[in-house]
């Protein structure tokens, strides 16, 4: 095995999956490379769930040439028909000599049996080039297709002494143009994006993308227990996306049928006054909804961790002091007794974002420290 060509190549089928991200709705995003003699022969990028994956379309353009070639692939090929036919008996048809795997499918219909069939065939099948970078692009896909809970990514802007807006409300922009057209990016990476009714009321949001480059619009998912949501709001008459509201068993079932007429979605999670989160997670995951951005206020934003919901954080901080204790806070939740408790993130990761600082972990609940 030659580490250095096999980590070269690997990581040319990294890229091309990256720039998938977004695109394949619950399907995991993968890349792969056809080699052989030094040559690249064919490349191929998984676009869009229910067509052909990137071990397909990189084959059809090695054609012929692919027998006794190398195939470099971000994740184990898939060995049972689901809405395309499995990879590796395209793969075997193709008579390549070797395959280089990334890593090993979590999906509990794979996990191993792609790699196995390989080898049974008689393919050299090498396991675990550049690895690491292949489980975090997939971490959305990792989570969903071992639970069917969708991941969360929370993001949120705060000024330096963590507020989300001035005492009055006003909030824009709390950041600068390029931490803005990020969020648009993320955006455009998640399947869902995820606010609560106080937003709604507050700024009468779109909750679409608006990036540089033409992006996919995300789901619409209105956190609302009572549906105070007006029939006027653009979320609910833009039609720009599907709209999706979460209301417990105190919303006003007049105003459901009222907001389904309007072709939103409501659905009604839990038996008390205000929405059963982890219920609502579960419902969501049941809709093939895998990754959501959440994007709301302070205590949307402390309730989703109380509930250890949040998989992810991404906190852009602005060079500012807005003051003011009545202001909106990050996180409004009751807090730990001790210091020792607070809620710790690994990982981290901080870049600036322009003029402002981006912050990124992922949180260490006490039920995984």
């Amino acid at each position: 095995m030659d580490i250095i060509n096999d980590e070269y190549y690997m990581s040319l089928a990294l890229d091309l999956a990256a720039k998938a991200k977004g695109q394949t709705n619950i399907n995991p995003i993968v890349g792969c490379v056809v080699v052989k003699d030094g040559r690249l022969i064919g490349v191929g990028t998984h676009l869009k769930r229910g067509t052909g994956h990137a071990e397909v379309h990189a084959l059809q353009m090695a054609a012929d040439e692919a027998a006794g070639a190398t195939v470099y692939v971000t994740l184990e090929p898939c060995s049972h028909f689901g809405i395309t036919p499995p990879c590796c008996d395209r793969i075997i048809a193709a008579k390549a000599a070797r395959v280089v795997v990334a890593a090993v499918d979590p999906n509990p219909q794979v996990a191993g049996r792609g790699i196995a069939k390989l080898r049974e065939a008689g393919i050299q099948v090498d396991v675990g080039v550049l690895e690491q970078q292949s489980t975090v692009m997939n971490e959305v896909f990792n989570k969903y297709i071992t639970t069917r809970l969708p991941f969360i990514t929370l993001k949120t802007a705060s000024t330096l002494d963590g507020k989300i807006a001035a005492h009055t409300g006003d909030s824009k922009w709390i950041t600068g143009p390029v931490a803005r057209e990020q969020v648009h990016t993320l955006r455009h990476q998640h399947q869902a994006i995820m606010v609560g009714i106080s937003t709604v009321l507050a700024d009468d949001p779109q909750l679409n993308t608006r990036a540089a480059v033409p992006a996919i619009d995300p789901i619409r998912i209105i956190v609302d227990s009572k549906l105070r949501i007006p029939l006027d709001a653009r979320v609910v008459k833009d039609g720009g996306a599907r709209t999706i509201v979460l209301a417990s068993a105190a919303a006003d079932l007049r105003k459901k049928e009222q907001l389904e007429a309007a072709g939103v979605e409501v659905h009604l999670c839990g038996n008390e006054d205000k929405v059963d989160l982890k219920q609502a997670m579960t419902l969501l995951g049941q809709l093939d909804i895998g990754s959501i951005l959440l994007e709301g206020g302070g205590r949307l934003n402390g309730a989703m961790l109380e509930a250890e919901l949040v998989d992810k954080i991404v906190l852009y901080i602005a060079p500012k002091i807005i003051g003011g204790p009545e202001a909106p806070g990050t996180f409004t939740f009751r807090g730990f007794d001790r210091m020792a408790d607070a809620l710790e993130l690994r990982d981290l990761q901080v870049e600036m974002a322009g003029s402002d600082i981006c912050v990124t972990g992922y949180p260490m609940y006490t039920s995984n420290k």
